[in-house]
């Protein structure tokens, strides 16, 4: 089987945020799914198999199946619209999250994404605690975003991942106003083995919808400061869900000896 590793929200081979995608022709056992996921050791892998006129798409972090992932869903597309199915420009998924549409527009591949009910609460002693300064705000969505005043403490910070666990949410976003970008941010998963997601869709399906409200622009360019790095072009839709845009790089196709019946 052939297994492609896809640089998301990039074009620069070696940034953005790698995943794994597998297209197969029958689904294996979900342990097999899941063993493979944890070997490859990447925030995601990607599980693809035709159905109707689309494919069903399943999400594996290291630890856990994953209700929803904007990078290994831009990836998966790649891979479909590049290798598998080149003369098409979009590509139906079905999923966990509902039916995701991709539509391939120039070097852009852009996501048909629902978002998430943001709930403001109360900033803690635990968050700041965790993140080692105080948030000025916290929002509960899919993920717990926490808002901080400038780009630099986003950058500069390093967040003890015993103590991010223990907070609400999947996974722990934090951002900021970016200087260049409409925003910055960066997203932990201690819960899923991740420590930090190099540049993660799905988290801005609230990060983008919060500072869409805020700055009152529907269309924002986002910028996932972490080590590897990438850019995220975020349009938020009148019925309620989010157009998400980024570039792709392949970094490697190989063949794997795994049996899937």
């Amino acid at each position: 089987m052939k297994q492609y590793i896809i640089d998301a929200f990039t074009a620069v081979p070696g940034a953005g945020n790698p995943a794994a995608v597998c297209v197969m022709d029958v689904w294996p056992p979900a342990e097999k799914m899941q063993a493979l996921a944890k070997k490859n050791n990447l925030s995601e892998t990607a599980f693809l198999v035709k159905e109707g006129p689309g494919w069903r798409l399943r999400w594996f972090t290291p630890e856990n199946e994953e209700v929803l992932c904007g990078h290994a869903t831009l990836a998966s597309s790649f891979v479909i619209l590049n290798y598998v199915e080149p003369g098409s420009d979009s590509v139906l998924f079905h999923s966990r999250s509902g039916d995701l549409t991709v539509t391939r527009r120039g070097a852009l591949y852009e996501m048909d994404f629902p978002t998430y009910e943001l709930t403001e609460i109360p900033v803690t002693e635990e968050m700041t605690q965790a993140f080692g300064i105080r948030p000025q705000k916290a929002i509960l969505g899919l993920d717990l975003t926490c808002v901080f005043e400038t780009e630099e403490q986003v950058r500069a910070m390093v967040p003890d991942q015993a103590l991010l666990e223990a907070l609400p949410g999947r996974g722990q976003n934090v951002t900021a106003p970016g200087r260049f970008a409409d925003c910055v941010s960066r997203s932990f998963f201690p819960k899923d083995a991740i420590p930090e997601d190099p540049v993660c869709g799905s988290a801005h399906c609230q990060i983008a919808a919060y500072w869409s409200g805020i700055l009152g622009k529907p269309r924002l360019t986002a910028y996932q400061a972490s080590a590897r790095g990438g850019t995220l072009y975020c349009e938020l839709l009148p019925n309620g869900r989010i157009l998400i845009s980024g570039e792709a790089v392949p970094e490697k196709v190989e063949e794997i000896g795994w049996e899937t019946d």
